[in-house]
């Protein structure tokens, strides 16, 4: 996973033969078997395809309680232009912003993928 300081991004994999686009990279493709996977580069914006909120702490460790404490967040996967899901952490106000679909963008790609909704992004920067 790459990131610039600019615009994060998210780097997979597709096959020269069949077009497949895999994410994390990968050498061999997952449909045809073949060798010849290229670098590629995955849209930044993507809609919310499913979502948990985690409402306790993870387990310490590797789990880390900041020090003003633990607030819930959601976790899911968002779909890509390109066909793909991408499994992250999912920055919102309110949790039923991510309901029905909602568009979202790359935020963070360190140390998991970090996805934000537009309001939330609206208020934050």
């Amino acid at each position: 996973m790459g990131e610039t300081p600019t615009a994060p991004a998210l780097e997979a994999s597709r096959c020269a033969h069949c077009s497949t686009v895999a994410f994390p990279a990968t050498t061999v493709c997952s449909r045809c078997a073949g060798p010849a996977m290229s670098p590629f580069t995955l849209s930044a914006s993507g809609t919310v395809w499913a979502y948990t909120v985690q409402r306790f702490a993870p387990k310490s460790p590797p789990y880390v309680l900041p020090p003003e404490g633990f607030s819930p967040f959601a976790v899911g996967y968002v779909e890509l232009p390109e066909g793909i899901r991408v499994e992250g952490v999912l920055d919102c106000h309110d949790f039923a912003e991510l309901d029905d679909g909602a568009p979202v963008t790359l935020v963070a790609t360190a140390p998991v993928p970090r996805f934000a909704t537009d309001a939330y992004l609206k208020e934050t920067r």
